[in-house]
């Protein structure tokens, strides 16, 4: 059965009101399913050990130059996502972009000086562009092990797993996990120090909720973080007490947490810096070649564009970097210059990001009516005179704006604001103003939208992992019937995308394509509304160029054409000739950019 995670029965849990803005410091929404934008859980631990994303940057290695790549490729099979010539066998790479796209034998002369690489015939997309997602809580968590649902369906599996990385893991060393979400995975609602003592006695143990507005840890973590039963929680969290009064490994809200974890010497020992270009890595291992983050500055302010800088200057990204500044740092990024567009062709702000809810799986989406057997209706996390001011206020300096909204109340009140904008001549849709996930959507909501020409991303995993549980717990069917309207948005001719929120859920183009196609539910492994379905060939468009619009980038990746750059995946085979639920599957055999192979699949 779907739990709640705020309903935390495990011996010595508190029983929570819904709302329990009390424990939750300013600025950190009180969902415990919400996205990395308001989990501001690693701004606290960062600041109490001292680290400082600056000095990180300043210590990021730089590669030497290396001089854009040139080459002939040919005996491929191009989809090129450019209308005016949707496919291709040859690509002519000169410094890094296309020079010319085409047929063999056609090529221009100049293209035979060129080293020729014969592809055998393999499938080739333009590289996939994840447009929603969160970099600097990534880098972060990537030493830790992937504890969560979709590794480990019960929660017995995950501590069992752990235990094995204990038994490899060297004396002093921290054994580390993420992604524990007790709504997915079957086992109690909690890890309790109990539960994490039979992973390790020696180590100190440390595990974040999938939220990362709850952590876990051992008694030896709470040893060595000095945590005893006469030790007060911090102002804002919660160390959470045991029928006897002792700490029982619970901890509550970023401070809470962050007095555990700032004890663990990967803090210090771990350039971000280093993180960030691992994420890239992994993003390219999924075909994707550009990404944007969803909340620069939520983490460590301003120093995040140290650490991007650092990235650019060190000459070994080997994806694109796209970022859009978070609303709840405004007071930070107004006293700096920085402007909608600066950057380049690696890293550039291309929007300014605000948080108008939290999530529907959290009961905290701001909803027209009451959840499903409860007479609640989510939070608000800015209110109506606010978010219209911001959205007024961004437009006319010259951003695109993005609204994280889930609840249907929540996307009219967006609505709302962007049509207000729009009366004041500040055009949002002609900016690419965005709605981040974008939930449910009434029929006369996507009217709105096509009549104002804003773009949804839609975090399909919400169908696939949590659809059942929509149905069941959270909305019922009918409601649950208008999550995610990729078809209707199609319809309606509006641009619309698929993203990951990674870490929410993890980054995967094939399977965010193939979740949008057959829109099957993960536990019934039934359909979520099959007149939603979209054709591959949309979501893949979806997946690639509409992504690149939305992050303002089309002029320069997205399609494969001339004059654009040279990044693009070698998939081991075409999505649109295999069985929709096997798209998932489908090898990512090389990714590339700016004309050089970045992931080669091991054989």
């Amino acid at each position: 059965m779907y739990r709640d995670a705020r309903d935390c029965t495990a011996p010595g849990s508190l029983n929570r009101s819904p709302h329990p803005e009390s424990l939750v410091p300013a600025g950190h929404g009180a969902d415990p399913f919400a996205c990395p934008c308001c989990a501001n859980v690693f701004r606290e631990s960062l600041r109490l050990a001292g680290v400082d994303l600056g000095e990180h940057a300043a210590a990021l290695k730089i590669a030497a130059p290396r001089p854009a790549a040139s080459a002939f490729i040919t005996n491929a099979k191009i989809m090129t996502m450019n209308e005016a010539a949707p496919s291709a066998d040859s690509l002519w790479i000169r410094k890094g972009k296309l020079a010319w796209v085409g047929e063999a034998g056609d090529q221009p002369e100049a293209a035979g000086d060129e080293a020729v690489v014969d592809f055998g015939g393999r499938f080739v997309l333009p590289g996939f562009v994840e447009p929603h997602m969160h970099l600097p809580p990534l880098a972060m968590l990537d030493a830790f092990e992937n504890v969560g649902p979709f590794r480990f369906p019960t929660i017995e599996a995950a501590i069992a797993h752990l235990g094995g990385v204990a038994e490899d893991t060297s004396e002093g060393d921290w054994v580390l996990g993420r992604q524990f979400d007790p709504s997915l995975q079957e086992g109690p609602d909690a890890l309790t120090r109990e539960m994490l003592d039979r992973v390790s006695t020696a180590h100190p143990v440390f595990v974040y909720n999938a939220s990362l507005h709850l952590a876990y840890c051992n008694s030896k973590a709470l040893e060595v973080a000095g945590i005893t039963a006469e030790t007060p929680s911090p102002p804002g969290s919660e160390i959470v007490r045991g029928e006897d009064g002792r700490p029982n490994g619970v901890l509550k809200a970023g401070p809470a947490m962050a007095l555990v974890a700032r004890h663990n010497p990967g803090m210090h020992g771990r350039n971000l810096a280093e993180g960030c270009l691992e994420v890239f890595r992994r993003a390219n291992r999924a075909g994707i070649t550009t990404l944007c983050d969803q909340g620069t500055g939520l983490f460590q302010g301003p120093k995040e564009l140290d650490l991007y800088r650092a990235l650019r200057d060190s000459q070994r990204m080997t994806a694109r970097f796209r970022y859009c500044l978070g609303q709840t740092a405004a007071a930070s990024w107004d006293k700096t210059d920085i402007a909608w567009g600066d950057g380049d062709e690696w890293v550039r702000v291309t929007g300014w990001k605000i948080v108008s809810d939290g999530s529907n799986q959290g009961r905290t989406g701001l909803q027209r009516e009451p959840f499903l057997n409860s007479d609640e209706k989510g939070i608000a996390y800015i209110e109506v005179a606010e978010l219209e001011q911001a959205v007024e206020q961004r437009l006319r300096e010259g951003w695109a704006v993005c609204v994280h909204a889930n609840g249907d109340a929540a996307i009219d009140r967006v609505l709302d604001a962007y049509e207000r904008a729009h009366g004041l001549g500040l055009d949002p849709g002609g900016r690419r103003s965005r709605i981040e996930h974008c939930s449910i959507l009434h029929d006369e909501q996507i009217e709105r939208m096509a009549a104002l020409g804003i773009s949804p991303s839609f975090l399909i995993g919400h169908v696939h992992y949590w659809g059942d549980a929509f149905v069941r717990d959270i909305f019922g069917p009918e409601k649950t019937a208008k999550l995610d309207r990729t078809a209707a948005c199609e319809a309606a001719g509006i641009r619309w995308t698929l993203h990951s929120d990674d870490p929410v859920t993890e980054m995967g183009p094939l399977r965010c394509i193939e979740n949008a196609v057959t829109r099957t539910m993960r536990s019934s492994g039934k359909l979520l509304s099959p007149d939603e379905c979209i054709p591959v060939e949309a979501a893949l468009r979806a997946a690639t160029l509409d992504a690149a619009w939305q992050c303002h980038s089309d002029h320069e990746v997205g399609s494969l054409e001339q004059g654009k750059f040279a990044d693009f995946v070698v998939l081991g085979a075409d999505p649109r000739e295999v069985e929709p639920d096997s798209i998932h599957a489908i090898p990512v055999e090389e990714t590339w950019v700016n004309g050089e192979c970045v992931h080669r699949q091991e054989t």
